[in-house]
């Protein structure tokens, strides 16, 4: 099972390159599943229901969030009824939406989920705590199972990682837009990755312009950050996962920028 997961999509540009990548890789049979992180998708804040469906018919098998969930006023009403999105699962339990998703792809089933870090981050239930209860009660622990960390801090997602593994088939981080250099396999089994990096534009902040990001770190005076223009690139990685016993045989971190 070769599961393509795809680091922040940011606006316009990021779904446009992950619409004419993904449905390559799809076709040639290079990946079997794709997981997208779609938390900066509308815009760069949030995902609505109408580009969640984009995205599907792109070839996401499943969607996760991260802070920015509920910057959309509508995804409180919709991310129930889509069993295909995931919300952080150390959000409180009174919050609509699910942690986890169980979808079926080409080669087998595959459990997706997702949490939120701690550090430098807005206020949220303890991740660690978080991802326990769920591997240890209502996640079905017969098929792969791959958790995004949406976290600021490298050292959380590192710890979280080194707290799955052996648990889960794969961890990888996203929410820093900057792809890591460290894709290994950990000695339980659980591939990882700290950061997939952005699916957005290149010539940009990570994925905003440039311009308006430089006078904010000048001058400290708000800014409104718009969307880049021009090429963008896909990050992520392909983790090769042995569906039988679970565990990861490789991490492959990928690029694919348009010309």
């Amino acid at each position: 099972m070769k599961v393509l997961c795809v680091g922040d999509v940011v606006g316009e540009p990021g779904r446009r390159v992950f619409k004419s990548v993904v449905a390559g890789l799809r076709t040639s049979g290079e990946v079997n599943a794709v997981v997208v992180n779609a938390e900066n998708a509308a815009g760069g804040r949030g995902c609505t229901a109408a580009i969640a469906e984009e995205l599907y018919a792109a070839g996401a098998d499943a969607i996760t969030l991260g802070d920015h969930t509920w910057d959309q006023k509508e995804t409180a009403a919709w991310i129930s009824s889509d069993r295909r999105v995931v919300r952080p699962a150390n959000y409180p339990s009174s919050c609509p939406g699910r942690a986890w998703t169980l979808v079926q792809t080409p080669v087998g089933r595959l459990v997706v989920a997702c949490a939120l870090g701690r550090v430098f981050m807005n206020p949220v239930d303890d991740p660690f705590a978080a991802l326990d209860a769920l591997l240890s009660g209502p996640v079905p622990r017969d098929v792969p199972i791959v958790v995004d960390i949406h976290a600021e801090a490298t050292s959380e997602k590192i710890c979280l990682g080194r707290h799955l593994d052996g648990r889960v088939s794969a961890v990888f981080g996203t929410h820093t837009h900057v792809q890591t250099a460290d894709a290994t396999v950990l000695p339980g089994g659980t591939g990882y990755l700290t950061d997939l990096g952005m699916t957005g534009p290149v010539d940009s902040v990570i994925g905003r312009e440039i311009a308006a990001v430089e006078r904010k770190f000048i001058t400290g005076m708000p800014q409104k950050y718009e969307i880049a223009k021009g090429p963008a690139a896909l990050c992520g990685a392909i983790f090769d996962i042995d569906p039988d016993s679970r565990r990861c045989r490789s991490v492959s971190p990928v690029r694919y920028a348009e010309k």
